[in-house]
C-alpha cells in the first residue's frame, strides 16, 4: 500500500516482481482482501491493439490508512486514484523506474529516503513562482527560483523531471537524482531540454536507439539508461 500511495499508479506485474518476489499467488490474495476492504482500486488500461495493463491505486480510505499508520516519512507525499487517465500508463512505469535507480543507489552503499513525483515538484515550483508576482518573468528571478528547487533554466524554462529521489550516500551525505522516462514520442527539442537539465534519462530498450540518435545530432553526451 505504501508503494501505491507513493507512486499513485502501479502495475500489478511490477508489484508482483518487486514487492512479492514474483509470488503472484500471494499478491493476488492480498489484493483481494484489500479491495474487499475498499482500500485499493484496480483498473485495466487499454494500451494498444489488444494489449491491456492491470494497474492499482489507493482509494481515499486506503491513503488515509497509510498516513495514519505512519509507515512513511512525514514529508513523503501520498496519492490516491488516477487523475489523468491518458497519463496512467506512463505514471505506472515510474515505480519500475524507481526500483531500477534505487538498485543503483543501494549497490553504491546508499539508501533512498524520499520520492517526489512531478506533481509535487510542479506544485512547489508554481507556489513559489506565484510569490514573485510582477517579477515572475524576470530572467534573474527565474534562475534563482530554479536554483532554490535544485533545478536549472533551459531555453528560458525550468524543465521538471518525472521523479526525484532524495537519498543518503554510503558516506552519509544527502543527495538527489532527477529521473526522466523518455519515450519514442518525445520530440527532439524535449529530449534535448531534459538532457541539458541534467536529468538521468531512462527509456525502454526499443526506444533507446532513436533517443541516442537525437542526442548525437545535437552533440549532447547524456547517457540513455535501459528501463
Amino acid at each position: 500500500m505504501t508503494a501505491l500511495g507513493t507512486f499513485r499508479v502501479v502495475a500489478t506485474a511490477d508489484l508482483a516482481r518487486f514487492a512479492y518476489a514474483s509470488d503472484n499467488a500471494r499478491m493476488e490474495r492480498d489484493l483481494r482482501r484489500l479491495k474487499e476492504q475498499g482500500l485499493v482500486s484496480e483498473r485495466t488500461l487499454a494500451i494498444s491493439g489488444r494489449k491491456t495493463l492491470r494497474v492499482l491505486t489507493l482509494t481515499k480510505t486506503g491513503k488515509r490508512l497509510v498516513q495514519n499508520t505512519r509507515r512513511v516519512p512525514d514529508d513523503q507525499r501520498l496519492y490516491h486514484r488516477i487523475v489523468k487517465l491518458r497519463e496512467a500508463k506512463h505514471d505506472a512505469e515510474l515505480y519500475r523506474l524507481f526500483q531500477t535507480e534505487a538498485a543503483r543507489i543501494e549497490n553504491a552503499g546508499g539508501k533512498p529516503l524520499r520520492v517526489l513525483l512531478d506533481y509535487e515538484l510542479k506544485r512547489n515550483l508554481n507556489r513559489d513562482r506565484a510569490k514573485l508576482e510582477k517579477q515572475k518573468s524576470d530572467p534573474q528571478e527565474i534562475e534563482r527560483l530554479a536554483e532554490r528547487h535544485g533545478l536549472v533554466v533551459v531555453n528560458g524554462k525550468i524543465p521538471l523531471p518525472d521523479m526525484r529521489i532524495e537519498y543518503q550516500t554510503a558516506e552519509l551525505e544527502l543527495r538527489r537524482v532527477d529521473l526522466e522516462l523518455a519515450t519514442r514520442h518525445y520530440r527532439p527539442r524535449g529530449v534535448a531540454e531534459k538532457a541539458k537539465a541534467g536529468f538521468s534519462l531512462y527509456s525502454h530498450r526499443e526506444d533507446a536507439s532513436r533517443l541516442r540518435r537525437i542526442l548525437d545530432e545535437q552533440e549532447l553526451t547524456a547517457r540513455i539508461l535501459a528501463l
